[in-house]
């Protein structure tokens, strides 16, 4: 390509400026004005990977990463555009992008070619594509309970008493670390929940805590165990924010994994509590399990700053995404410690007045983070 000039004259220096002065004569209108032959890039194309797409997962492996190669003749740099509003520019016309917006969703991606002289030719190509959560996959806490005796005392501490108002729930035992409540037996953790008098109150138990030893910010919580049996009973696979001794509770943020009541046997729940809904708390999801006191099943929690969804061995039955995350509704951006217990009775059920002994059996905790 060649860039044509027509020249004007005289040239005159004024100060540090330069002025060009220019006179044409009627016959002779365009021989003095400058021109410049526009360059447009041709034969451009696009080529649009994602990654791990194939077959089985044509919307990728969920990383949401993209590989783009653009070429065109006489292009001297490119410009992307992601169809969310974020631009890249290079002189190679090879990028690697990555999207962030969870779940599947439908994008146009554009490039424009440009030319020496800012001219440029564009195409565009729509996909569709899978962001997941990169998975948690590292171990960074675990109680397999293999040694018999008493849990582990640098992973497990305990709530005495009967707390405030019988914990805030009503509730009738008297926690112990007594091993007629709690201890480590054939390879599972048993939390039994009796009926005895005890310092003032008619039931025992034990409530295990891991405050103060280990707490986690994002991660995966699975939890192996055998719920026991019995109207009244209440066991829980739960978690606290460790600034409830600073913030106070809603604020700190509850995460209950998984919760039981004897007199709803076949049915398992996953609930949070925040400010924006305490208590009687409409965050909450459920699913049928009939043999919860017969046979082990893990009942997990993943959490990050997006979302926090229950299942119960895999199957999911629980999602919060709040749209607006606030204190208010997300006080979940902080460490939070695990907790397992088995109460007796509440504020709103009765307990079976044959109850005599049942016992919640764990097999294993384990907490994985990426």
């Amino acid at each position: 390509m060649r860039i044509f000039f027509k020249y004007c004259n005289p040239i005159i220096f004024i100060g540090l400026g330069l002025l060009l002065s220019c006179s044409k004569s009627n016959d002779d209108v365009d021989s003095r004005t400058p021109e410049v032959v526009e360059i447009i890039p041709s034969n451009l194309t696009l080529d649009v990977t994602i990654v791990g797409a194939n077959e089985d997962n044509p919307l990728g492996d969920g990383s949401g990463v993209i590989k783009c190669v653009a070429k065109a003749t006489d292009a001297i740099r490119y410009e992307f555009k992601f169809g969310n509003g974020d631009v890249v520019t290079n002189t190679t016309g090879t990028v690697e992008y990555t999207y962030t917006k969870r779940e599947t969703n439908s994008y146009t991606v554009y490039v424009y070619a440009y030319s020496k002289t800012n001219d440029f030719a564009s195409l565009s190509k729509k996909i569709e594509i899978l962001v997941q959560r990169p998975a948690f996959d590292k171990l960074v806490f675990s109680d397999e309970f293999d040694i018999d005796g008493n849990p582990d005392e640098t992973k497990w501490g305990y709530d005495i008493g009967t707390g405030s108002n019988g914990w805030g729930n009503g509730e009738k035992q008297y926690y112990t670390k007594r091993s007629e409540n709690v201890k480590v037996d054939g390879g599972v953790l048993k939390i039994t929940a009796k009926k005895e008098e005890y310092q003032g109150s008619k039931y025992t138990s034990a409530r295990l805590l891991t405050q103060g030893k280990f707490d986690f910010t994002y991660g995966r919580v699975e939890v192996k165990a055998k719920l026991p049996k019995g109207e009244g009973t209440w066991p829980a696979i739960w978690m606290l924010g460790s600034n409830i001794s600073t913030v106070g509770w809603p604020a700190c943020g509850e995460i209950d994994i998984m919760e039981h009541w004897g007199h709803n046997h076949a049915t398992v729940q996953s609930a949070l509590h925040t400010p924006s809904s305490s208590g009687n708390t409409v965050n909450h999801g459920s699913q049928k399990i009939e043999d919860v006191s017969t046979a082990f099943h893990v009942y997990a929690v993943e959490w990050d700053n997006y979302e926090i969804v229950f299942s119960v061995n895999g199957n999911i039955h629980y999602t919060y995404k709040p749209a607006n995350k606030n204190s208010d509704t997300w006080p979940f951006n902080a460490s939070q410690f695990l907790i397992l217990n088995v109460a007796m009775g509440g504020s709103w059920f009765s307990i079976d007045p044959d109850f005599d002994s049942s016992t919640m059996e764990v097999d294993y905790v384990r907490v994985y983070q990426n």
